[in-house]
């Protein structure tokens, strides 16, 4: 599998502050790549490192085999880039934006231009001075998802759409990855990485922290057991690897480490069970891992 996005090892100082420190991921052919973390955590600095318009102090970032920030514009014929505040220009209709977008990226494709305003529910003949910012960001998608560029940076894409908008997004992005196109997604909405994504990078204080399939990050969290029983489980307590137990009537709900599952379930098995229900962990789970003391302070 081709690799068309390497970040090697980059880091970048403001002054004393160190924002990004060793942040390094790949992103393949064909691939949807999950880039999560808070506010503050060094995703759009490493978005605007991989586009050329931040220079790092060390590391290196390939795009299509190129370096990012020396061959900066010839990467940028072959990318689309989507930020999460989109500004446009104020005395052009939303429909003069899109076609000079399209130009500049040397796309003409009319059809598939109009098929994606109307999927949008876009008045392209309004002027961007009068655009909400959910129409701002239905613009620059458009653009985006009408070209035909190999490589799609999207930060914070569906920042302003409505739950209906967002569906048809998701749509696009993955009617991209069966033209065989990539994608970088960055995104705070967990339940949107983890329905598109085919592999995630979480990044904290500047460092990628955890990178891998969804599958592969799993058995680093819990699985959520509910166990509803005609006996009292005794010494479920005591039970290596079981967490977080509360009891409603006859119903038990806990958490069990991954490792042990097997070992819990041979367990249960002494006792006459009426429901037995276990749930993998979610994107959510595994994001709270790493996150749960920072988001409570305001991260």
């Amino acid at each position: 599998m081709m690799t068309l996005l390497k970040v090697n090892q980059i880091t970048k100082s403001f002054g004393k502050f160190k924002a990004l420190n060793g942040v390094e991921f790949t992103v393949n052919e064909g691939e949807i790549f999950g880039f999560i973390g808070p506010n503050g955590s060094g995703k759009s600095t490493t978005i605007k490192a991989i586009l050329g318009m931040l220079k790092t102090n060390s590391g290196t970032i390939e795009v299509f085999g190129k370096d990012a920030w020396t061959q900066a514009v010839e990467i940028h014929e072959n990318i689309a880039y989507v930020p999460g505040d989109v500004n446009l220009w104020p005395n052009l209709t939303g429909g003069e934006v899109i076609d000079l977008f399209l130009k500049l990226s040397g796309t003409k494709n009319n059809e598939k231009r109009d098929a994606l305003i109307k999927k949008f529910d876009l008045d392209p003949t309004k002027k961007c001075s009068s655009y909400s910012k959910g129409n701002r960001q239905k613009i620059a998608l458009i653009a985006a998802f009408a070209t035909n560029a190999d490589l799609l940076i999207l930060d914070e894409p569906t920042s302003g759409l409505d739950p209906l908008m967002e569906q048809v997004f998701q749509e696009c992005v993955l009617e991209k990855k069966r033209e065989g196109k990539s994608i970088l997604l960055s995104s705070h909405i967990l339940s949107e990485v983890e329905k598109l994504c085919d592999r995630v990078g979480i990044i904290r204080k500047g460092e990628i922290v955890e990178t891998g399939s969804l599958n592969d990050l799993r058995h680093l969290t819990r699985m959520h057991f509910v166990v509803q029983t005609k006996e009292k489980l005794t010494a479920l307590e005591q039970q290596v690897g079981v967490h977080d137990i509360t009891i409603e009537e006859d119903t038990y709900h806990f958490q069990v480490d991954s490792k042990e599952v097997s070992n819990v379930i041979k367990y249960l098995g002494q006792f006459e069970l009426m429901k037995l229900e276990s749930m993998p962990p979610t994107l959510e789970d595994l994001f709270m891992r790493h996150y749960g003391e920072d988001i409570e302070r305001g991260e």
